[in-house]
C-alpha cells in the first residue's frame, strides 16, 4: 500500500463537493468517521494519526482532546464560529485553526431578508390561519419595504450583503460599525451613522449583524428600544444575546415595537416555553441562517481548500490564531508585540467615533524590528472587541483593509528620548488621539505620552485617565474619593505642560471601579473628563502570542 504524506480526519457531515476536493489531492488520505464526534476518547486517539481535521459544529475539540496532539497541524471549521474549538489550547499545541467566514454570507443575508418580508406581510400568521380553515384578510394587512428606512448594526460581510439587497427593495439604508469608515460605507450605498444612539430613532427596521461580545450583549436594550419608533421591526440573524429579551417582550406587549424576527437564541435551543417564541408579533426560526444547500457546499469546499493549501503548500488563510513562530524571534519581539497590542487596546476604548486612519511611528530599537508584525499586533488590539472573528497577527491587517481602515507605518532613524518607542496616532471623524509607549528592559511597559502630555505610567491593569485643571488639592480629592469607596491606587502619574494649566492624570488601580465611583470622581469642578481603560495584567498576553 502506498503511503500518503498527510491524513485528514472528517468527523462531521461535509458535502460531497468538499470531500471530493480533498480526495483529489494525491498526497492526502481522507478518513470520514462521524461517530468520533460523539466519543471524545476515541476522537483524541484518532487525532494522534491525523495531520488535519475538518469539522462543523458537532465535534468538540476541547483542551483535553487536543492535549498531546503532536502530529496534528491544522483544524478547519466549516463555518464561522469556533466556539467548539479550544483555540488557546490549539495555539499552545502549535495547531493552526482556520474557519470559512465567507461561505454562508449570502445565505444569512437572504434569511434576514426573508424574515424581514415575513414579518412585514404577516406571512407566518397568514399561513397558520389559512391552514386552520380561516379566510381572514382584514387582520393580516401588512406593510411594504419600499420607502422604509433600514438600520444595519454591523457592516461586515453579512451586514453589507443585507444592505445591498435592501437597496434593491428601494429602502433607505443607514449603517453603524465602529470599525468601518464612512467612505467605505458610502461606497456600498449606506448612509453612515457615527453614533449608535443616533441610529435607533431613525429606523423602521433594524437588523443586527455584529458579534456577541461583552460590549454588544443586549445592544438592543430597554433604553435603546425606548428611543425607537413604535412602528419599528427588529431582525436578529446574528447571535443570541444581542437583544435584551425581557425588554423586547415588554415592548411587544406594550405596542412599543411592531414586531421582531428572530433566528438565533441564547441559549440554543431555547426553552420550550420561551414567551418570545410564542408571541403573536414575532416570527422565529431555529438558526437557519447558514442552512441552505449552497452554503453547505461553499463552506465544505472552502474548508477543503484551506486544509490542502496549508498542509501541501504552506499557505495560511482565515486563521483565527497565529502559526508557530521561531522561538528566538518570538522572544526577541515579545515585549514590543505586547506594547503594540496594548496601544491598540487603549485606542479601542477611547470615545473616538468612526476610525478613518492610524499612523504608527517606530523609533529607536522598535524601528529595527519586524514592524509589520508590530502593526498587526496593534490592529488586533484595536479591533478584537468589535469583530466576530478572532483577530490575531495573521488576519488583523486584512480585516483592517477590508473595512477601509488605513494603517500606515513611519520609521524614524533619528534617536529620541527613549531607546525604543512606538507611537500610535489614530484619526477619527471627531478628532485625533495620540498615545506612545516604551519598554524598560525587556518586559516593563510604560505609557509615555497621551495626547499632548508626556508622562511615565505603568501600562497594565485598569487605568483611570482624567484630564483636569492643575489645581492644589485635586490629587488628594481623587485619593480620598477612591479610598472611601474601597478602590486602591497602585500607581499615579500626572503629565502637564505648565503649572496651573490643563493636565492629564493616569492612575493604575488594583480593581475595577463602578460607574458610581467614576461619577463621584467626575464631580470635582476641575476634573474635565474621566475614562476607565481596561488593560491586561503585566505580562498577560493574548493566546495567539503565547502565555
Amino acid at each position: 500500500m502506498t503511503s500518503v504524506a498527510y491524513r485528514v480526519l472528517v468527523t462531521d457531515k461535509l458535502s460531497e463537493e468538499g470531500l471530493a476536493l480533498l480526495r483529489a489531492e494525491k498526497d492526502v488520505e481522507v478518513v470520514v468517521d462521524s461517530k468520533l464526534a460523539k466519543d471524545p476518547k476515541a476522537l483524541k486517539e484518532a487525532l494522534k494519526d491525523a495531520d488535519g481535521i475538518a469539522i462543523r459544529s458537532g465535534t468538540q475539540l476541547t483542551a483535553e482532546v487536543l492535549e498531546g496532539q503532536t502530529r496534528l497541524k491544522a483544524i478547519v471549521r466549516a463555518g464561522v464560529g469556533v466556539d467548539n474549538i479550544d483555540v488557546p489550547a490549539a495555539t499552545r499545541q502549535g495547531i493552526v485553526v482556520m474557519n470559512t467566514p465567507g461561505g454562508n454570507t449570502i445565505s444569512t443575508a437572504e434569511q434576514t431578508m426573508a424574515l424581514m418580508l415575513a414579518l412585514s406581510r404577516n406571512t407566518a400568521r397568514a399561513d397558520a390561519s389559512l391552514k386552520a380553515g380561516k379566510w381572514d384578510r382584514n387582520s393580516l394587512t401588512g406593510v411594504q419595504l419600499e420607502g422604509k428606512t433600514l438600520g444595519v448594526v454591523g457592516l461586515g460581510r453579512v451586514g453589507l450583503a443585507v444592505a445591498q439587497r435592501a437597496l434593491g427593495f428601494e429602502m433607505k439604508v443607514l449603517g453603524y460599525d465602529p470599525l468601518l469608515s464612512a467612505e467605505k460605507a458610502q461606497e456600498h450605498g449606506v448612509e453612515f451613522v457615527h453614533k449608535l444612539d443616533d441610529l435607533w430613532p431613525q429606523c423602521d427596521y433594524i437588523t443586527l449583524h455584529t458579534p456577541l461580545t461583552p460590549e454588544t450583549r443586549h445592544v438592543v436594550s430597554a433604553a435603546a428600544i425606548a428611543s425607537m419608533r413604535p412602528t419599528v421591526r427588529i431582525i436578529n440573524c446574528a447571535r443570541g444575546g444581542l437583544i435584551d429579551d425581557a425588554a423586547l417582550l415588554e415592548a411587544l406587549n406594550a405596542g412599543k415595537v411592531a414586531g421582531a424576527a428572530i433566528d438565533v437564541f441564547d441559549p440554543e435551543p431555547p426553552p420550550a416555553d420561551d414567551p418570545i417564541i410564542a408571541h403573536p408579533k414575532t416570527v422565529v426560526t431555529p438558526h437557519l441562517g447558514a442552512s441552505t444547500e449552497e452554503a453547505q457546499v461553499n463552506v465544505a469546499v472552502e474548508a477543503a481548500r484551506l486544509l490542502c493549501d496549508y498542509l501541501i503548500r504552506g499557505q495560511v488563510r482565515f486563521s483565527v490564531n497565529t502559526p508557530t513562530l521561531d522561538r528566538a524571534e518570538m522572544q526577541d519581539l515579545r515585549g514590543h508585540l505586547d506594547l503594540a497590542w496594548r496601544l491598540g487596546l487603549l485606542h479601542a476604548q477611547m470615545d473616538r467615533g468612526a476610525i478613518t486612519k492610524a499612523v504608527l511611528t517606530y523609533r529607536g530599537d522598535a524601528a529595527l524590528k519586524n514592524t509589520k508584525l508590530l502593526t498587526a499586533c496593534f490592529a488586533a488590539g484595536l479591533m478584537e472587541a468589535s469583530l466576530a472573528q478572532s483577530v490575531n497577527l495573521v488576519n488583523a491587517l486584512p480585516f483592517a483593509r477590508e473595512r477601509g481602515l488605513i494603517i500606515e507605518e513611519k520609521i524614524v532613524d533619528a534617536p529620541g528620548d527613549f531607546g525604543t518607542l512606538i507611537q500610535a496616532e489614530v484619526t477619527t471623524d471627531r478628532k485625533t488621539y495620540v498615545a506612545a509607549g516604551t519598554l524598560f528592559g525587556k518586559e516593563f511597559l510604560r505609557l509615555v505620552r497621551l495626547g499632548s502630555f508626556q508622562l511615565d505610567a505603568h501600562f497594565d491593569g485598569p487605568l483611570l485617565t482624567f484630564t483636569h485643571n492643575d489645581r492644589p488639592g485635586l490629587i488628594g480629592f481623587l485619593g480620598t474619593t477612591l479610598g472611601d469607596r474601597g478602590v486602591n491606587i497602585a500607581q499615579m502619574n500626572v503629565g502637564r505642560e505648565r503649572p496651573g494649566g490643563e493636565a492629564i492624570g493616569v492612575v493604575n488601580l488594583d480593581g475595577i471601579p463602578t460607574q458610581d465611583d467614576l461619577d463621584a470622581v467626575a464631580k470635582h469642578p476641575d476634573i474635565l473628563s474621566v475614562r476607565l481603560i481596561k488593560l491586561p495584567a503585566q505580562g498577560e498576553l493574548p493566546s495567539w502570542l503565547g502565555s
